[in-house]
């Protein structure tokens, strides 16, 4: 007796579309961006929202919550406040674990957010990241406004469609690929920032002109001393054009929810989420990704992808900018013997799944994948940034 089996392919696709805007003074009562933006589909709803903030910034800006609070008042008919606006703790230890992420879940229910109204968090990377997943957790999803207040978050994390904690030490471990329904960048918020971390975040437009716009790299280049200097225009033009980059690869790359093992933006990431760990963040996001880049530009030359000489370039701007280009830790040696760092690559595949896939350089401002990454190479090229560092402090 045989057995036949029907089989029906269900094939259906979903368009995302939403705003990502630049602006000064967005809380300036005749600043319409924030209310066009969430009263873009309902204009004549008057919409609920929740916000939160980061509390660097809530320290930074001591009179943001009065701001708020008159911008409300003055587009009352489009938009209200369930509650004041909520502190959070800043940085990566928010991260760490799901205590906010529960917080925020807890203050959906209690404030019956729903899927058609908002939250609103007004913050860096890493809280971005995390209530960012607290808002596609409540009700399977309701809707999030970003507004970055890092260059980092700004020109990189803040424009794209995913969000995570960390788990048991493994980064991102927990998150989901959620658009947001808007991202609302205020370049006012960068003034208050530290300068360690305001020429941290120009790591990531570092990395994304490496791997897809030479000229922007030229660019950088030329700029490198306005740049260091926060020159308003010119860091307004950097921010913009790597954010421009970055949604690019993400609505034209053809896997924007990475089911697929090659994740160009990531670029030099591989080993900056190791070296994040192994120095229990001792060192930012953007600094890690700095090393990180540095070190998959030699490890090109080295392999032949990469022109020699041209890694010269790439370390030249990065310590023009006042970013590190090597960290002790690269030389920590793991139980097995090897660097503690290249563990990085076997995380690295876990967390993308499939074949390892890392990009490398094949010129500045073309990226090349590559399945394998030789040991002894990489050592290699940890030494060659080790020397380098070592004459950079002897000169």
């Amino acid at each position: 007796m045989s057995s036949s089996s029907e089989v029906h392919w269900q094939r259906f696709s979903v368009a995302y579309d939403y705003p990502i805007a630049f602006t000064r003074e967005i809380f300036s009562p005749d600043n319409p961006l924030l209310a066009d933006a969430i009263s873009r589909k309902e204009p004549r709803k008057t919409h609920r929202c929740l916000i939160y903030v980061d509390a660097g910034i809530a320290a930074t800006w001591p009179d943001l919550t009065t701001r708020i609070n008159a911008y409300f008042a003055a587009h009352a008919s489009r938009m209200t406040l369930l509650a004041a606006p909520i502190t959070v703790p800043g940085g990566e230890a928010i991260k760490a674990d799901l205590e906010t992420v529960n917080g925020v879940l807890e203050d959906i229910r209690h404030y019956g957010v729903d899927r058609h109204a908002y939250v609103i968090v007004i913050g860096g990377g890493a809280v971005l990241d995390a209530l960012g997943l607290a808002a596609a957790m409540g009700h399977r999803g309701v809707r999030l406004i970003r507004l970055p207040t890092t260059v980092l978050s700004q020109n990189d994390s803040g424009v794209g469609v995913k969000n995570a904690v960390n788990f048991r030490g493994c980064k991102n471990f927990i998150g989901t690929f959620a658009p947001p329904w808007a991202v609302l960048n205020d370049f006012d918020f960068l003034c208050t920032l530290s300068r360690r971390d305001r020429l941290a975040g120009i790591a990531e437009a570092i990395k994304v002109a490496l791997i897809r716009d030479g000229a922007f790299f030229d660019w950088l280049e030329a700029n490198a001393d306005s740049l260091a200097e926060f020159d308003p225009r010119t860091e307004e033009i950097m921010i913009r054009r790597s954010a421009e980059l970055h949604m690019q690869q993400i609505a034209r790359g053809g896997d924007p929810f990475e089911q697929g093992s090659s994740r160009p933006l990531d670029y030099g990431h591989w080993s900056a989420h190791k070296l994040e760990a192994l120095t229990h963040h001792g060192i930012s996001h953007g600094e890690a990704v700095a090393i990180g880049i540095a070190l998959d530009a030699r490890y090109s030359v080295l392999k032949g992808l990469l022109p020699a000489g041209a890694e010269w370039r790439v370390v030249w701007l990065l310590k023009r900018l006042g970013l590190p280009v090597f960290h002790a830790q690269l030389l920590e040696i793991g139980d097995d013997g090897q660097p503690a760092i290249l563990a990085g690559l076997r995380e690295f595949q876990e967390h993308l799944g499939g074949e390892l896939t890392i990009t490398l350089l094949a010129g500045l401002g073309r990226g090349h994948d590559v399945h394998r990454i030789d040991d002894t190479m990489m050592t290699a090229a940890i030494d060659w940034l080790r020397e380098e560092a070592n004459r950079h402090a002897a000169a």
